[in-house]
C-alpha cells in the first residue's frame, strides 16, 4: 500500500524538528510522524541536548538512525550542546534555523519549528538573530502551562533550560504551548505498538524496540511498566491539525526554577493548548506506518 491521498499546496507547510531524540522513547514516534506526512515540508531536523554530557551527539546519532530506517535523505544539524549558559558558541542548527526563516522564497506563511525537548536552539536563535521572530511559529511540548501553577513535578523540558524557556516565553513570537497535563494523555500500550507498529519495516521495529529496551531501564522506573506516554507527538499532530485539541490564548507564564508556572503580567499572550484528541494522534500515525509499509 501507499498514501495516495495530496495535500493543496498551500495548505503545506515549512518545518523544522527539533528533538531530543535519544532522552526517552517517545520523540522518535513525533519523528515518524512528521516524515510520513504530505502536509509537513520538512526542512530539516535539529538535534537537542537533554542536559547531560554529550546528549546533543546522542539525539543526532538516533535521528540519523530513524532517517536510515526510513531511507530518507534530509539535513540532520547538530544543536547546542548543553543549556545556553554553558554552550556560547551558535550551533549549525541555530545557523539553519535563521537561514530557513529568513529565506521562505516568497512563502508568506511562518516556518514552523516543532519542538520536542528543550528549547535550547530557538532561543539562541531569536537572541543570535532578533529578525526571525515574526517569521516562525513555534509548537512546544513544555512546561506546566498557563500561571498560576505550582508544579506537580519537574517537568523536564523546561527544567532542561529554564533560561531558554523563558527567553522564547517573554520573546512575543508566535508560540503555541502544549503542557504538561495536556501532553501526557497521549497514551498507547506496549501491546498495541507490538502489534500495529512493529511489523511496519525497519522504522516499526526500531521504534517497538527502542521503546521496550527503555522501558526495561531504571531511565522509565517513572513510568506504568507497559504503557507510554507518546507526550511528543501533539507537536506534529497540531502543525497537520491545529483543531485536534481545545486551547485558549492567555498570557505566557514564567518559569521558575522548580518549573512552576509563575505570573508575569509583561509577559506577552499565547496559545496554549488544554486537551489534544489522543485518538487522532495514534491513529494518524499508525495508519501513515501501514499504508507506508504493510
Amino acid at each position: 500500500m501507499a498514501i495516495e491521498y495530496g495535500v493543496p499546496e498551500y495548505k503545506k507547510l515549512r518545518t523544522i524538528i527539533d528533538t531530543d531524540a535519544a532522552c526517552e522513547a517517545d520523540d522518535p514516534f513525533a519523528i515518524v510522524q512528521a516524515l510520513l506526512s504530505p502536509k509537513l515540508i520538512v526542512k530539516g531536523i535539529v538535534a537537542e541536548h537533554f542536559k547531560s554530557e554529550g546528549s546533543m551527539e546522542k539525539s543526532y546519532k538516533e535521528i540519523e538512525t530513524i532517517c536510515e530506517a526510513m531511507d530518507i535523505d534530509l539535513p540532520i544539524l547538530h544543536g547546542q550542546r548543553g543549556p545556553l549558559e554553558q554552550d556560547l558558541e551558535v550551533s549549525e542548527a541555530v545557523e539553519f534555523i535563521i537561514h530557513e526563516a529568513l529565506n521562505n522564497n516568497g512563502d508568506d506563511k511562518p516556518l514552523y519549528i516543532l519542538c520536542q525537548g528543550a528549547i535550547t536552539n530557538v532561543a539562541k536563535a531569536i537572541t543570535v538573530n532578533p529578525d526571525i521572530k515574526d517569521k516562525i511559529r513555534v509548537i512546544w511540548i513544555g512546561t506546566h502551562g498557563e500561571a498560576p501553577c505550582k508544579a506537580p513535578f519537574t517537568e523536564f523540558n523546561s527544567v532542561n533550560d529554564i533560561k531558554a524557556a523563558n527567553i522564547v516565553l517573554q520573546s512575543g513570537i508566535d508560540l503555541w504551548l502544549v503542557p504538561s497535563h495536556v501532553y501526557i494523555t497521549v497514551n498507547i500500550g506496549l501491546a498495541e505498538i507490538q502489534r500495529r507498529i512493529k511489523p511496519c519495516g525497519r522504522i516499526g521495529e526500531h521504534l517497538y524496540r527502542q521503546m521496550t529496551d527503555y522501558n526495561m531501564t531504571h531511565a522509565a522506573d517513572w513510568t506504568q511498566g507497559e504503557s507510554w506516554s507518546l507526550g511528543d507527538s501533539p507537536a506534529i499532530a497540531i502543525a497537520l491539525n491545529p483543531g485536534c485539541g481545545h486551547y485558549h490564548v492567555a498570557k505566557a507564564p514564567l518559569v521558575a526554577d522548580d518549573t512552576s508556572s509563575e505570573v508575569k503580567n509583561d509577559n506577552p499572550e499565547i496559545r496554549i493548548y488544554t486537551d489534544v484528541d489522543s485518538r487522532y494522534i495514534i491513529e494518524d500515525l499508525v495508519a501513515k506506518l501501514e499504508l507506508t509499509y504493510l
